[in-house]
């Protein structure tokens, strides 16, 4: 299967392949080239959660299973 290089760089992905990889618009894709020199595409890796995170607050943020009002929080730590 071959496509042709347009003057800008850019290839169409056949779909073929595209549904292979389960690949749809707007998705990453990364390229690599292996040991035999042959180009490899495969759909972008995802951060891990811990990568999306801003801050260590955010990780758990939202995850209480109490429902505490604030008054009766603020009592129970200054106490």
């Amino acid at each position: 299967m071959s496509t042709t290089l347009t003057s800008k760089g850019q290839v169409t992905i056949p779909k073929s392949i595209r549904d292979a990889l389960k690949l749809e618009p707007g998705m990453a894709v990364e390229f690599s080239v292996n040991r035999d020199g042959e180009v490899v595409l495969h759909p972008a890796r995802k951060p891990g959660r811990r990568a999306e995170l801003k801050d260590r607050f955010a990780a758990v943020r939202g995850s209480a299973d109490i429902a505490w009002r604030t008054d009766d929080l603020m009592r129970l730590l200054r106490d």
